[in-house]
């Protein structure tokens, strides 16, 4: 029996995430978008394992190659030396920079060693100082390791003294766009691709342009990270509302497979924006066709840039502002935002709280204890980042 059972289990972990097949790498955004946000499909077939609609995957993405050579070359160094890893037996020092070590944001175990190793460092001896942390980031900004390397040849390093200076590579975690009901054996993911020039440099997004550029051959590391705090009402009458600018449309259009999948009767509502209608509607036909079946109730969108005042969702949740509040309080509607954590978030929240306190006809107190008890009660989810 134990024998079995142990065969049974299956053998990924986090330690041995499931090494995923990249099946599909489609440009979402038109040619004239400013952004390029693309549609990723994986194949997860023979993993077994599972995830839910509002859960994310953690994807293991390697280093660009191009900028482990630049690193290794401006240290002197050849790549075949022998170097510690955070885990496991040692590697070979390109190996350990490619799998192994965040090489991009500089840390300050790392700035403090150049600004002490260095013959002239001036500028970051004087921003290392503990009340110049603000000025530091400043400076700091679309700055990466390979910089202070070029521009501080005097800052001499061993391979082994190098990795000491960097932290582990972390997985990127991604909200599945995805329904393994409408997908069995696949994950769906919507990514923004980072890519921008600082300092005559072009810069890329590690996860980002990993999946992007170098992933059609090589497998996609991914396990599954389960965020209970964001999954679908378990009574499928109760109707939603989701506030999904961007790529942070992902979890919606799960959602929404899900709901078409289990033939949940609850109405679905969503509100979506980005810059331009004709280059930046990811989705957009999917939702329109969801619309004509029945299965999106509501799609309200907003547009930032198609005319001359900025047009965000919070601007269209106010335009319907007597809706939510009927779906919200008559109808017990549960509220979910997936996005930006800085501005687009926030702003939601603020614009929710004015809604509950016009609508309802609350005082600001009143207002805000309402949305507190939408928060305690679980109505209220938010997966912001």
């Amino acid at each position: 029996m134990h024998a079995e059972a142990s065969v049974a289990a299956p053998p990924y972990s986090r330690a041995n995430p499931f090494p995923a097949k990249l099946l599909v790498n489609r440009r979402l955004s038109g040619q004239e978008s400013a952004k390029d946000t693309r549609h990723f499909e994986l194949d997860l077939t023979g993993w077994g394992l599972s995830f839910e609609v509002g859960d994310s995957l953690a994807v293991y993405a390697t280093n660009d190659p191009q900028l482990v050579d630049e690193i290794i070359h401006a240290l002197g160094a050849t790549g075949k030396e022998e170097v510690p890893r955070p885990k496991g037996l040692p590697t070979t020092f390109r190996e350990a920079l490619l799998h192994d070590y965040s090489i991009t944001q500089p840390t300050p175990k790392f700035l403090k060693a150049i600004a002490h190793r260095a013959s002239a460092a001036p500028t970051l001896h004087y921003l290392l100082a503990p009340d110049r942390k603000q000025d530091l980031q400043t400076y700091l900004w679309g700055m990466e390791v390979i910089d202070f390397l070029t521009e501080h040849p005097s800052a001499r390093f061993t391979p082994e003294e190098f990795v000491g200076l960097l932290t582990k590579l972390q997985p990127r975690l991604y909200s599945v766009a995805s329904s393994l009901k409408a997908y069995p054996e696949q994950v769906h993911f919507i990514v923004d691709v980072v890519r921008y020039e600082s300092h005559g440099r072009m810069r890329k997004g590690v996860c980002s342009s990993f999946l992007a550029e170098r992933a059609d051959d090589v497998p996609v590391p991914v396990f599954p990270s389960i965020a209970k705090h964001f999954h679908l009402p378990e009574d499928p009458d109760v109707p939603i509302i989701m506030v999904g600018p961007g790529t942070g449309v992902a979890p919606f259009r799960a959602y929404l497979q899900e709901r078409k999948a289990t033939g949940a009767n609850g109405k679905n509502w969503l509100f979506f924006g980005s810059q331009h209608q004709r280059c930046d509607f990811a989705y957009g036909e999917e939702f329109e066709a969801f619309k004509k079946e029945g299965l999106l109730t509501r799609l309200d969108c907003a547009w930032s840039r198609d005319q001359a005042d900025k047009i965000y969702v919070q601007h269209r949740m106010n335009d319907n502002a007597a809706e939510i509040w009927k779906w919200l309080d008559a109808e017990g509607a549960y509220f979910f935002v997936c996005g930006d954590a800085k501005r687009m978030a926030k702003d939601v929240d603020v614009t929710l709280r004015e809604i509950v306190q016009e609508q309802g006809g609350k005082s600001l107190d009143q207002a805000n204890e309402y949305v507190e008890k939408l928060k305690s009660d679980k109505r209220y989810k938010r997966d912001v980042y």
